[in-house]
């Protein structure tokens, strides 16, 4: 592909993302997303109110401050591509699913200030690992239907690509996340 065509191709960001799978599910469904609240582990993505373990309604929600993965960054000593900061730090949700190419994938998004935390603990491990395989460093995005298959954004180029774990990325997916997101058909679960 031709950075001309590249740059011509439609973007959208990840609210543009959530707001297309959430009326997608609305359209669909005829309500938004359920799921079983949990009194211990609470999201601002919530929708009224519900007892423990009732089913209770939510929606990606923006976050009320800006925050950033500044510490990961000093952990690593190297800054995260800008898209991965995007991507997990502007809003909660609960995961989005969708088809690329025809093949199932989820968007990792987090659900509350806690599975932020383990989010960025996770990223940092993914990036040791890197490290220590000797491989270029990248970011975890999406999970696949095939466990040993993640999606993930190369830090040095900001592509999307489709990564076998513990290797090397396999192919290019996208320019960049923003293209990626636009190719991105919403499905309501794996097929």
């Amino acid at each position: 592909m031709s950075e001309s065509s590249a740059n011509n191709m439609k973007k959208i960001n990840i609210e543009q993302f959530s707001q297309i799978w959430t009326d997608n599910w609305r359209a669909s469904q005829g309500c938004l997303p359920q799921i079983e609240h949990d009194c211990d582990y609470p999201s601002p993505c919530e929708v009224g109110q519900a007892k423990d373990g009732e089913l209770i309604s939510w929606q990606p929600v923006a976050r009320s401050s800006t925050i950033d993965l500044n510490n990961i960054n000093q952990a690593l000593e190297f800054d995260l591509h800008p898209s991965v900061v995007e991507l997990f730090c502007r809003q909660f949700s609960g995961n989005l699913s969708a088809q690329f190419d025809g093949n199932w994938l989820e968007i990792i998004q987090p659900w509350n200030e806690e599975d932020f935390e383990r989010l960025q603990e996770n990223l940092i491990a993914h990036h040791l690992m890197k490290r220590k395989l000797k491989q270029r460093p990248s970011s975890f995005i999406a999970v696949t239907d095939d466990d040993m298959l993640i999606i993930s954004i190369l830090n040095e180029t900001g592509e999307v690509v489709l990564e076998p774990v513990g290797k090397e990325p396999s192919r290019v997916l996208a320019p960049d996340l923003g293209t990626f997101l636009a190719q991105l058909t919403p499905v309501m679960e794996q097929d």
